[in-house]
């Protein structure tokens, strides 16, 4: 265990208040073997796991060095994403809290580059950025490297493993050769030795050693799903997994929100914790959670600390966590008490690097599934109807409604037939609905990357030979009314042609699920359509028509 008090490590005054205030009692392992050695000047390769410490490692050095009367770039940090680089220069800011002329930006690809602009042309002192994106500013005039004193190169191994070897190296390349190089890898591979040769000057290597982190009784997995999917694949999930409790991790407290709003208006009994929730609502919704009232806890890393709840049954890490520490801390509030847990990651895109870098960590693979389809749901509610009707029959505790049921004999209904309507009935006051994902096109089904060359527009009026000869935009339209209704593509075909003024032929891809319909019509007509189904019916029910939302 680490001793080693933050003041004798060399740090300037205001460093040591903010540090204080921060609450910090004492350094990590890497903070005390990097800090002492950085003041000194030396170059350094930092070997440290994400969520060691190493962020403070380097930035209070870098601090350190920095000369706040002076406005020009000082120190340079180098991010292997935006997300890691937002991280980072927040905590440059709460670190830098007792430096009143500290200026410090972070600069990446995806954010208007205007803003970086005026932000560098203000004076920054630090900035924190990526590779690309940084190398766009020096070859614009914009950066200007000349006296940047320190350069630190953050998860350099993922940088590399990104495609960023050829950025870094001419960034580097026009810095100058007196300034204090220091590099910080998860992992020691050829490639980084070569980079470090390369750029650095007879670094110390700082090791730090961490056990394996991972929990043996919980089953991970993870989905690869889009942004706008995620939603549909949770609710999927928690119709096939059936949790009694289930905790959902977002990185942001506006996705907590949405995501438990959409949970809300599917009928799922959700509710939220994050950093505006008082601590009296936090107690009131624990106690909720714990009561199994509610079933759904949607949270960020920080509002779950201290939930301890043995019965959670499944864990959702709805974003992927920034660090690999809390994925593993994320995942631990289930599987408690010698019960068996689950793990459920959504990624997609570059989240695959951050799941690469917890597989490092925990050192074992988290496999992929294939994303449930709806059928399978429709059948998993089913199963849950029929076991449901079952119990009760063979418990007896079905009386009182005799009356009821004479009463349709006698109008000449089978008993099939009646039971067949409640199962209905039943099965929509049940079921929440679902909607059509891109993850449910082929390609998906078996594990396989997106594709959507199965895509073929449904055209059922064959006779007529304008029938695919529409080029224009299509628009996708949400009909509440499904399979379970006794609606057929036959139904829908002759009403939007015959009564929603679609021209013949032009419809697009219709698709049938349980409880909903999408439609493609052609961009055009929507409004018109809207208008003139507005009162009609199908198969004498009255519907609901509008644009999807998830078109």
């Amino acid at each position: 265990m680490n001793t080693t008090p933050f003041a004798e490590l060399g740090l300037p005054t205001p460093l040591l208040e903010a540090i204080e205030h921060l609450g910090y009692e004492r350094p990590s392992a890497i903070q005390s073997l990097a800090i002492p050695v950085a003041m000194e000047g030396h170059d350094i390769v930092g070997l440290s796991q994400t969520g060691s410490g190493k962020t403070a490692a380097f930035v209070l050095p870098a601090l350190a060095r920095i000369d706040v009367n002076r406005r020009k770039p000082q120190v340079l940090i180098l991010c292997p994403t935006r997300e890691l680089a937002i991280q980072v220069c927040e905590e440059v800011h709460r670190l830098g809290s007792r430096l009143p002329k500290l200026h410090a930006v972070p600069v990446y690809g995806g954010a208007p580059i205007g803003r970086q602009f005026r932000a560098l042309e203000d004076g920054a002192q630090l900035i924190v950025g990526t590779p690309g994106r940084l190398l766009d500013h020096l070859r614009r005039g914009s950066f200007d490297p000349s006296e940047v004193k320190m350069t630190i190169l953050d998860e350099a191994d993922r940088m590399l493993d990104m495609g960023f070897r050829e950025e870094m190296e001419e960034l580097l390349a026009q810095l100058p050769a007196s300034r204090q190089t220091m590099f910080f890898s998860a992992t020691m591979n050829r490639a980084v030795e070569g980079l470090i040769k390369k750029f650095g000057k007879s670094p110390q290597m700082l090791e730090i050693e961490r056990k394996a982190l991972t929990v043996d009784s919980i089953e991970q997995r993870h989905y690869e799903v889009r942004e706008r999917s995620k939603v549909e694949v949770l609710c999927r999930l928690l119709d096939l997994e059936d949790p009694r409790l289930a905790i959902v991790f977002c990185n942001t407290k506006k996705a907590v929100d949405e995501c438990t709003e959409a949970l809300l208006a599917r009928g799922y009994p959700a509710d939220r914790l994050h950093g505006d929730v008082t601590q009296q609502m936090r107690e009131r919704v624990l106690q909720r959670f714990r009561d199994g009232k509610v079933e759904v806890l949607v949270a960020t890393d920080v509002a779950a600390r201290g939930i301890d709840i043995e019965e959670i049954d499944i864990v959702f890490n709805y974003d992927v966590p920034h660090d690999p520490e809390d994925y593993v801390h994320r995942i631990g509030r289930t599987g408690r008490a010698g019960r068996t847990g689950r793990a459920v990651t959504f990624v997609f895109g570059r989240d695959l690097y951050r799941l690469q870098n917890i597989e490092r960590t925990i050192r074992q693979k988290i496999p992929r599934h294939r994303v449930p389809s709806q059928e399978e749901v429709e059948d998993r509610r089913a199963d849950a109807l029929y076991d449901s009707v079952r119990d009760r029959l063979e418990a007896g505790s079905f009386q009182g409604h005799e009356t009821y049921i004479e009463r349709l004999l006698d109008q000449g209904h089978t008993a099939t037939d009646i039971a067949g309507a409640l199962f209905t009935l039943l099965r929509e006051a049940t079921g929440t609905k679902g909607q059509s994902i891109a993850e449910d096109q082929s390609g998906t089904a078996d594990g396989g990357k997106f594709d959507r060359s199965d895509r073929t527009p449904h055209r059922p009026d064959r006779s007529n030979e304008r029938s695919n000869s529409y080029a224009g935009d299509m628009a996708k339209l949400f009909l509440n009314l499904g399979k379970t209704h006794g609606i057929n593509a036959k139904d829908l075909v002759g009403m939007f042609y015959r009564e929603g003024q679609v021209p013949d032929g032009s419809l697009g891809h219709i698709k049938l699920f349980p409880r909903h319909t999408i439609i493609e019509v052609p961009e055009e007509c929507v409004e018109k359509t809207l208008r003139a189904l507005q009162k009609a019916k199908l198969r004498g029910k009255p519907f609901l028509l509008k644009r999807d939302k998830q078109a």
